[in-house]
């Protein structure tokens, strides 16, 4: 994610919100930051457990493609749905937010797009390659000349052996 540019940046005072061409990410600063930090460098159960928990419950760096819908009320509250965690609710100024929404609207249904694509791809893919291993496992099974434990379908033997008893008889 490190080639993705920068697209939207909003600075609040307890956190910064970046919107770059792949993801979402929010980055806390200040006193709010120090204090999480340093609870968590303390103590390392709490960093084990409770930033486990963090990042199930508060992504602060979701990919765009993750994003179901982006609402904003008149008062300047964000309201990210995604799918796997809980909702993200950002207050920000009503001309930021409404910066905010329009450019994750704009943006996250082509990458939600590209990457179902991208799913279906690699179940195409994936498809295809069963199919070409389960034909080799067959050929590589039965040499050259062997017949196949599926019968030919009706008539076919008959004309063999007619092309048979023919060559016989010249």
């Amino acid at each position: 994610m490190s080639s993705d540019t920068e697209v939207l940046s909003i600075d609040e005072p307890h956190f910064t919100v970046r919107v770059y061409e792949s993801s979402l990410r929010i980055d806390l600063k200040g006193s709010v930051k120090d204090e999480i930090e340093d609870a968590l460098e303390n103590k390392p159960v709490l960093r084990e457990s409770i930033g486990n928990i963090l990042a199930v419950f508060v992504p602060l760096h979701v990919p765009l493609s993750d994003i179901d819908s982006v609402q904003m009320d008149k008062k300047g509250k964000i309201t990210i749905k995604l799918p796997r965690h809980r909702d993200v609710v950002i207050q920000l100024e009503p001309e930021n937010a409404k910066k905010l929404v329009d450019k994750l609207n704009q943006l996250a249904p082509g990458k939600k797009e590209k990457a179902r694509e991208q799913i279906f791809d690699e179940q195409k893919s994936q498809r295809i390659e069963n199919a070409e291993r389960e034909y080799d496992r067959e050929a590589l099974s039965y040499p050259a000349g062997a017949q196949s434990p599926m019968p030919p379908p009706p008539g076919v033997r008959k004309e063999e052996k007619k092309a048979e008893k023919q060559e016989e008889n010249r």
